[in-house]
């Protein structure tokens, strides 16, 4: 059989332009060929859609519409649909993660999600229904003579054999499997983060050869709040052997045929390439997607704006970026230099705002009140909360979307000015730590044509709050803090077991109670891109008021 895999960018909630996209790619996938074609998970809808699910009308028209797509493409062959479906037989959640088969101009079929996750940035047990027990036939549907085995998502994901402890208690694909299936296919939304891609290829291989089955699997791409997906589609012989890759972080359609494959895509792998395609790819579609085509941000002449103004002018276009100086009296002149030879590099435009001004106004306004209070973190705070407001100012006047610069490491301990450095309406770098920073900034350079002076990438960081002030007054070498936070974060280890790794036990101890009190910065902060395999978006969920006592 030739299958269409439909690697599709949808906007979550726009029915009508999602249902023409899905139209189009079906129609390039029968002119290619295809026997019949398969979209991703939720296509019709986009994923995640959220709490739309909660709408009775929302869920509604996902079903009328889905009826127009089976119309629109009666002259065509079968589309397996990924779609929400009403649950009508009363109890439960009032719907079904499903894909729908189109054939003839009706939906001949439907095969229900049973396995619904509700870890890191997944909460789907919130809004559907599982899939009634069966013995795998719900999932089998017959075309042409043949068996196709229909997995959503997480049903393809649980097999015995490759996870040492299966996060189910059944696994819907091995049932399916002993009624002979000719071909598995499952219809995705996986998002990104580093390495998973490896992951996935690993487990459908597996997942194939296990069962001596070809295996055929679509997921969706584009940039969506937090979440970024990949795509990177791909294709598997009965013997577990990758056959086809669609490109990674574009849209695609391909015919992948399930005895001689298709092509499969270069890609690179590496951590510094992947990062940077997914925040491109992010911060395009965040802007797209919310009605913007501009966007500004403060230039500091550090590392974290450099990298982020860079990302900026290759995701909306260097026309579209307003890089914004604001200097002070603690500001070095190399900093202002930097960052003007980087919007140069960039062609970008710049605005240079001094902020002298605004401190002494506030220091007169607030001189009664902190009369007998000596200096401190607070005058700090305060430069750099004029900056927030000159900023957001700009992005009210110029319709434009503001982007903060924060890194995760400081996002982590707090090192960054609520209402100040992180006012702005998306994150762009804000789950990548401070020493993947240095390491995307120089493959930036290596792959770029060197944008980024490099001066920026060699002098000690610095907030340039205060005379000579450096990140290392305050916190411990990057590397280090990395590190624990990694551990603790991304592993989940307590502070007695990252001691026990060898870590000074009052380093652990201080960077753990940064954490902990800088949860309500982050519960204010802006949304950023998902990099990591666990980052401050959705997929954290720690109270406000708490104590950790472990």
């Amino acid at each position: 059989m030739k299958i269409g895999v439909l690697q599709l960018n949808p906007l979550v909630g726009d029915l009508d332009a999602n249902a023409d996209r899905i139209v189009r790619a079906a129609r390039e996938a029968a002119q290619q060929g295809a026997d019949f074609s398969m979209t991703p998970e939720l296509a019709l809808c986009g994923y995640p859609p959220r709490d739309l699910l909660l709408y009775e009308r929302f869920t509604a028209r996902v079903h009328e519409v889905a009826q127009r797509i089976a119309r629109e493409l009666a002259d065509l062959p079968p589309l397996l649909l990924g779609a929400v479906c009403p649950n009508e037989s009363g109890p439960g959640k009032p719907v079904f993660n499903c894909a729908y088969w189109c054939e003839s101009g009706r939906i001949a079929a439907t095969v229900r999600k049973t396995l619904l996750p509700t870890y890191d940035v997944f909460d789907e047990a919130r809004y559907f229904e599982p899939a009634p027990e069966s013995d795998g036939s719900a999932n089998i549907v017959e075309f042409r003579g043949r068996k196709i085995a229909v997995t959503v998502c997480e049903d393809a994901w649980n097999d015995k054999e490759f996870w040492e402890k299966p996060p189910y208690g059944r696994d819907p694909l091995e049932l399916a499997a002993r009624h002979a299936p000719d071909v598995i296919v499952n219809l995705s939304a996986s998002p990104f983060s580093l390495g998973k891609q490896a992951v996935r290829e690993k487990l459908l291989g597996t997942v194939a050869a296990r069962h001596a089955i070809p295996l055929i699997y679509a997921n969706q791409i584009g940039g969506n709040d937090d979440l970024v997906f990949d795509g990177r589609s791909c294709a598997f012989g009965p013997d577990g052997s990758l056959t086809f890759r669609a490109p990674g972080f574009e849209e695609a359609v391909s015919v992948v045929d399930t005895d001689a494959g298709g092509t499969v895509a270069d890609d690179d792998f590496s951590q510094e390439a992947e990062t940077w395609r997914a925040l491109v790819l992010g911060t395009r579609d965040y802007a797209r997607k919310s009605g913007f085509s501009k966007a500004l941000l403060g230039l500091s002449g550090g590392i974290d704006s450099a990298v982020t103004a860079v990302v900026a002018a290759h995701a909306l276009g260097p026309d579209n970026v307003l890089c914004v100086l604001m200097p002070s009296p603690y500001s070095s002149r190399g900093s202002v230099d930097d960052s003007l030879q980087l919007a140069r590099n960039l062609r970008t435009a710049t605005m240079t705002l001094p902020i002298e001004p605004a401190m002494k106004a506030m220091d007169s306004t607030l001189s009664e009140a902190f009369q007998g209070c000596d200096p401190d973190t607070t005058e700090e705070n305060i430069q750099s909360r004029i900056r927030g407001n000159l900023l957001m100012a700009l992005s009210n006047k110029y319709r434009s979307l503001l982007l903060t610069t924060g890194n995760k490491s400081e996002l982590a301990v707090g090192y960054c000015t609520i209402y100040g450095d992180m006012s702005g309406g998306f994150a762009v770098i804000s789950d990548v730590p401070k020493v993947a920073v240095y390491k995307l900034a120089r493959w930036i350079n290596a792959n770029l044509n060197a944008p980024i002076p490099e001066d920026i990438i060699t002098k000690p960081p610095s907030a340039e709050l205060r005379p000579d002030q450096k990140d290392q007054d305050s916190l411990p070498d990057y590397e280090i803090l990395d590190a624990i936070l990694e551990m603790h974060i991304e592993g989940q280890l307590s502070e007695q077991e990252i001691v026990e790794r060898g870590f000074d036990a009052a380093t652990v101890h201080r960077i753990l109670h940064l954490v902990n009190i800088a949860e309500f910065k982050r519960r204010q902060a802006a949304p950023g891109i998902k990099i990591t395999p666990r980052s401050f978006g959705t997929g954290w969920r720690m109270p406000l008021a708490c104590r950790r006592d472990f």
